[in-house]
């Protein structure tokens, strides 16, 4: 298959993925309105280099997390517990972190990078979903598994994750001033969306019961 052709691939599918508003390309379009665009380009690529490795994990694991639905199983759970903290934590500390903007200010890029990365990898959720996606285009002769397939695949999803991020950011800016852009706004957008995935994941994990 043309590496370019895969690379393209990973890229749409990733971009899919980022799509609707989440922990991420929200947090993303949060730091670029209050500490700048750069810190919010350094969280973003950040995100990206974790990307990186849970896509190159997923292509490897594919074929065993397709014949293997309890690994699933347990990183939904796992999920849960993550984004249910995660929500909470949003919600009820909105108001004290409205008051903290000047602290925020004065952290480094290379902080927003590591944020990125810690951030990133929390999000469990891009593992199963590019398992099952790299299966699928396995299944259709569109994606083999030698090396330089997995690299071309890898390389697109972090690509596309990133110009979805990208998207957010500059959205964002552009409608920087509005009163849902505010720091107390963001937060609880950050912390409703959190709680509308913890719910999905909730029910997700009753089914399998």
């Amino acid at each position: 298959m043309n590496i370019t052709l895969i690379f393209f691939l990973g890229l749409i599918i990733a971009l899919v993925g980022v799509i609707p508003p989440g922990l991420l390309n929200m947090t993303a379009a949060k730091i670029s309105l209050k500490e700048g665009y750069s810190r919010g380009i350094m969280f973003s690529i950040g995100v990206c280099l974790v990307v990186i490795v849970q896509t190159y994990l997923a292509v490897i694991f594919a074929r065993y997390l397709s014949s293997h639905s309890n690994v699933i199983d347990i990183l939904q759970r796992v999920a849960l517990v993550i984004f249910v903290l995660i929500t909470v934590y949003y919600l009820i500390f909105a108001k004290s972190e409205t008051k903290s903007e000047s602290v925020n200010n004065v952290k480094s890029k290379h902080s927003r990078l590591f944020f990125g990365m810690f951030l990133s990898c929390l999000n469990v959720f891009p593992i199963p979903y590019q398992a099952y996606m790299s299966i699928t285009l396995a299944s259709f002769g569109w994606l083999t598994f030698d090396m330089t397939s997995i690299a071309s695949y890898v390389a697109g999803s972090a690509m596309g994750t990133f110009v979805m991020l990208y998207v957010y950011i500059f959205f964002f800016d552009k409608v920087k001033g509005k009163a849902f852009t505010s720091q107390k706004n963001m937060n609880y957008i950050i912390g409703g969306i959190t709680g509308v995935i913890s719910v999905f994941t909730l029910i997700n994990v009753i089914k399998e019961l």
